[in-house]
């Protein structure tokens, strides 16, 4: 399998790349509905929540802010997270312009 050439495509091609492969892991997408549920900063709550262990919690943390999805702050010795509002609404306006082009073709597919 060859590699991705990532300058043959436009940023926003690559940004939806990153967010969606990042969330391509089921305890990331865990994470995420965890920090939509408590709408608010998490600090340690997010490894009691899930049957993993704190280093690899950790690592799917720092997988979803690399990608853009949550935000961290620190606060005293714990990082808080929170899901970053503009990730979110990048997401919802390209899957919304996939189903407003759906819509527009009905049944006019194969």
């Amino acid at each position: 399998m060859g590699a991705t050439k990532s300058e043959n495509f436009t940023e926003k091609q690559n940004q939806m790349a990153i967010m969606l492969k990042a969330l391509g892991h089921p305890a990331r997408i865990a994470i995420m509905e965890f920090l939509m549920k408590t709408d608010s900063c998490i600090c340690g709550d997010i490894v009691n929540e899930l049957p993993l262990a704190q280093p690899t919690v950790s690592q799917h943390l720092k997988e979803l802010k690399s990608a853009g999805l949550i935000k961290g702050s620190v606060e005293g010795t714990a990082i808080c997270y929170c899901i970053d509002e503009k990730a979110l609404e990048i997401l919802r306006h390209y899957f919304g312009g996939i189903s407003e082009h759906l819509e527009k073709r009905k049944n006019n597919c194969c």
